[in-house]
């Protein structure tokens, strides 16, 4: 492995704060790089009582409709016929319109 060419790699705290998650990972964003994003400004104190850099996200595993079960199913035959309905589709070619 080349030295000096990869970013760190330390412990960041990822939290959801819509669903009032947070885990523990390692990431590049604890590093402190001019070509990346760096370290972010918050911090968090964590249950084992270390401070840790995070990152606040907008969608987790905690929130997102596919992992909590929320997720609609779409009826994509119906919005067929309703646009059809709508907008008057109903077999007609264009060769027939004037």
């Amino acid at each position: 492995m080349k030295q000096g060419i990869h970013p760190e790699y330390g412990p960041v705290v990822f939290r959801d704060r819509s669903a009032g998650f947070a885990f523990l990972t390692r990431s590049t964003l604890a590093g402190r790089t001019a070509a990346g994003p760096g370290r972010p400004a918050a911090t968090i104190e964590w249950e084992d009582g270390n401070t840790y850099p995070v990152v606040d996200v907008d969608i987790s595993s905690a929130s997102h409709p596919f992992w909590t079960g929320n997720s609609r199913v779409v009826d994509t035959a119906g919005r067929v016929e309703r646009f059809r309905q709508r907008y008057g589709r109903g077999g007609t070619s264009a060769k027939g319109r004037a």
